[in-house]
């Protein structure tokens, strides 16, 4: 009776959980360079995260196409984008998912480290596929995943993930993020993370 009724929890697990990755199931990636233009977002050592968060995005961008699977970036160069018109963009999209690419920053200079924020139940299965897979990619440390109301997340009707990839206020954690090799690691994992979802 006893094993009977773990195999019966074990199964409604499984089934649950085959449920939510099937809601992210996408034939549109909604890739968001997060700041812009006038927002430069953080800024360290001479380093500008609005920069860092577009290159990530294209290369992110560059496997989506490789794969033939639709991208549409929410910014291609330096400019302003508002958070309302970011949604809109994903918005006119149905099949879709929103990637918001960020780098993090604090007033501490020792916290270091990437995470990944969601909003809503398919949000949540996305992070945490990125996320197992960009902090130890990157051999950062994993601040894990985080539910958040963000703007650019809450107005997209899609699921909706915003990852920060590393922090540009740590010293040696910026000399890292602004290498290509690392760069092209956070689009890799955040990649791998999303096409195990679909």
């Amino acid at each position: 009776m006893i094993a009977k009724r773990r195999w019966l929890i074990r199964l409604l697990a499984a089934l649950m959980v085959v449920g939510v990755a099937s809601a992210a199931r996408f034939n549109t990636v909604i890739i968001d360079p997060g700041h812009g233009g006038r927002d430069k977002g953080a800024y360290w050592g001479g380093v500008r995260e609005s920069h860092l968060n577009l290159k990530v995005a294209r290369d992110l961008e560059a496997l989506f196409k490789k794969r033939g699977i639709r991208t549409v970036m929410t910014r291609r160069s330096d400019v302003f984008v508002s958070l309302g018109r970011r949604a809109a963009i994903a918005n006119r999209y149905r099949s879709a998912v929103f990637v918001s690419i960020h780098f993090n920053a604090h007033t501490r200079t020792s916290i270091k480290g990437a995470e990944t924020f969601y909003w809503g139940r398919t949000g949540r299965v996305m992070a945490g596929a990125i996320q197992r897979r960009l902090a130890p990619r990157l051999q950062v440390k994993n601040r894990g995943i985080h539910r958040r109301g963000f703007t650019v997340m809450m107005k997209t009707r899609c699921p909706a993930v915003l990852v920060e990839c590393g922090f540009i206020s740590n010293p040696r954690e910026r000399r890292r993020c602004v290498t290509r090799w690392y760069q092209q690691t956070a689009a890799r994992a955040i990649y791998d993370g999303l096409m195990a979802c679909r």
